[in-house]
């Protein structure tokens, strides 16, 4: 098939139909029941009555007007919360969370962003809170969403074949453990980029929850966490591989932060591993600094 055809092949498989689909981007349902678009409206019923226009009785020509039936309506999402307005809860929500338990609550129970309506789970955290370094994500993707687990699909198992070589590992805790998150908890549609709202609507609990956490040090994956909790503009390869601190007045101390690429992007430019390589290095460099000096 051309690359530019989008056009759908005759008298494919069930199995291929299916594989066609989710190549040109369907890869979610929206309705519970699916929708035959091509049936043919349901015929309008004939009336006996003699043809005297009344309202319960209308004339034949009225009856010939009358629109056809419409189809069963999908359920309607529940009322949307304003950016603005869900931003402000958020804040209020992650502020009155004083563990991680009730942080977890806070954001299962929120409702201030859309895409927690067409996600199939909230995805809040992987790997034991007590380990040295915490790693902040983009976005849920397919298999995050399905599992209710970050990075769990084929990016998330790169991220276990990059970790080990520095003695980190999501199943460990302290000085050999990584705990994962991301600044957003549903899947974005599509696996789209997730917007300024609704970023806006969950960062107040991405910053709770590293308060909570306070690790020894922060990884950033991909360009949009970075540039999002280092507040820059600049692209993941100006940002990656140099030191920041992450501050907040909940902290005793400011937390080392360091930007990589996210497993995502390796998997797509696998030239850009060794790059990546690098910071992993630097960041096994200054996990055993921080241990030193304590």
């Amino acid at each position: 098939m051309a690359e530019n055809d989008r056009t759908m092949p005759p008298a494919l498989s069930p199995e291929a139909a299916l594989r066609w689909l989710i190549e040109m981007g369907a890869d979610e349902a929206i309705a519970d029941a699916p929708i035959d678009r091509f049936a043919a409206p349901a015929p309008a019923q004939q009336t006996t009555h003699p043809p005297t226009e009344t309202a319960a009785h209308p004339s034949p020509a009225a009856s010939r007007a009358a629109p056809a039936p419409a189809r069963p309506a999908v359920a309607a999402s529940p009322d949307l919360v304003a950016p603005a307005q869900g931003a402000a809860d958020a804040s209020s929500a992650a502020a009155a969370a004083k563990t991680l338990d009730e942080l977890r609550e806070a954001v299962g129970a929120f409702e201030g962003c859309a895409l927690k309506f067409t996600a199939m789970n909230t995805v809040f955290s992987d790997g034991h809170p007590d380990s040295a370094v915490m790693f902040v994500g983009e976005a849920p993707g397919v298999e995050e969403d399905r599992q209710g687990k970050p990075f769990v699909g084929a990016s998330g198992k790169l991220l276990d074949q990059m970790l080990a070589p520095i003695g980190l590992a999501r199943g460990e805790h302290g000085d050999k453990g990584a705990y994962i998150s991301n600044i957003l908890f549903w899947r974005p549609p599509g696996n789209r980029s997730p917007t300024t709202a609704e970023i806006a609507a969950c960062m107040p609990f991405i910053q709770r929850h590293i308060e909570l956490v306070s690790p020894k040090v922060l990884v950033y994956l991909g360009g949009t966490a970075a540039k999002t909790m280092l507040d820059r503009k600049e692209g993941i390869m100006r940002l990656r591989g140099k030191w920041y601190e992450h501050y907040s007045s909940r902290l005793d101390a400011p937390i080392p932060a360091i930007a990589t690429f996210h497993p995502a992007y390796l998997l797509r430019q696998p030239g850009q591993k060794r790059e990546s390589w690098c910071d992993l290095l630097n960041l096994r460099f200054k996990l055993n600094e921080i241990t030193n000096n304590n």
